[in-house]
């Protein structure tokens, strides 16, 4: 069963007319819209600093795991999930008990999405050390190692080479049975790819449809070095939706957005309901379980719903 056929993230906090003090209540509205609109999951950054291509770095930026943990009160069904979580801004341990947290506060909806972090500049912003690729690699393996071991065994020890646990109790114990799905992201075709074969219950990743079909191609060789069923691993795209009552209104969107590059490039899916079902399909057909997306207008929830409902019968 995939984690999640269609996902929203929310990857700005910057609403016209809205002061940091209601910011919250504006994203809470913005998560209960797109859960009642056909949304199955809900999905939040894991960055300190605004990135570019979203926004200036000084633009508003919740802490991800506060923020969804505020989610779990105010939604019902939608799965939850940092995508990814940074694997250097948190020891693992600590990452397992924050997600059980929310797993038991959402009544079993957490998703622990998490990758090799890259944002050199928060590190340094916030005292993070920030190692070479290739340890921050090793880092994620630890990291999902813990976390499964946290999510399922009463008192787990680990020894590595960047962290040790000695007995992590992990109580109250995950609603979820065998702990919250993990998620690895990132298409690193070396170590990233064999790392979800390995480890994890689903990946996500970026691109055009071509991209796509050739990177599920090396995940699915890597599942046969290791004696997997390609199809236990759930797999999901992250893009940006454009979508407008009609095609033309996209259109004009998307040029005001800055996205009509995108849109050119398959890497933007846009259009009225009709050619944006097309595109959906197009991805879905190159092997994809589901897909994520970024809406750049969620703070208008009409936008919200007509997304929800032109992309929840399209559910597989």
């Amino acid at each position: 069963m995939p984690i999640t056929r269609f996902g929203l993230q929310l990857p700005s906090f910057t609403y016209p007319g809205v002061p940091d003090a209601d910011l919250f209540d504006r994203v809470a509205a913005i998560a209960v819209t797109a859960e009642e609109a056909g949304f199955d999951s809900l999905w939040v950054m894991d960055h300190f600093y605004q990135i570019q291509g979203v926004g200036p770095r000084t633009d508003p930026m919740f802490e991800a795991y506060t923020l969804l943990g505020g989610l779990a009160a105010r939604t019902t069904r939608a799965r939850l999930g940092a995508l990814v979580t940074g694997v250097t801004y948190r020891n693992p341990a600590l990452l397992a008990k924050i997600v059980t947290t929310l797993d038991v506060m959402s009544r079993g909806r957490a998703i622990l999405g998490i990758g090799a972090a890259w944002n050199d500049d928060e590190h340094t912003g916030y005292g993070f050390g920030f190692p070479a690729t290739a340890e921050r690699m090793d880092r994620l393996e630890e990291a999902v190692r813990i976390a499964r071991a946290m999510f399922t065994e009463e008192a787990p020890s680990y020894a590595g080479p960047h962290t040790t646990i000695d007995g992590a109790l992990n109580n109250p114990r995950p609603v979820t049975p065998g702990g919250p799905p993990i998620l690895i992201g990132g298409g690193g075709e070396r170590r990233t790819l064999r790392l979800v074969a390995q480890y994890a219950d689903a990946c996500n990743l970026f691109g055009d449809v071509a991209t796509i079909r050739h990177k599920l191609g090396v995940l699915n060789r890597h599942c046969a070095d290791v004696g997997r069923d390609p199809a236990a691993v759930s797999r999901t795209r992250l893009g940006t939706l454009v979508i407008a009552p009609t095609a033309a209104a996209a259109r004009d969107k998307a040029e005001r957005t800055g996205l009509a590059g995108g849109v050119a490039s398959g890497f933007v899916t846009a259009g009225g309901p009709e050619e944006v079902a097309a595109q959906v399909h197009e991805l879905l057909d190159a092997g994809l379980d589901g897909l994520m997306f970024n809406l750049p207008d969620a703070h208008d929830l009409d936008v919200v719903r007509l997304a929800g409902a032109t992309l929840a019968p399209l559910a597989r």
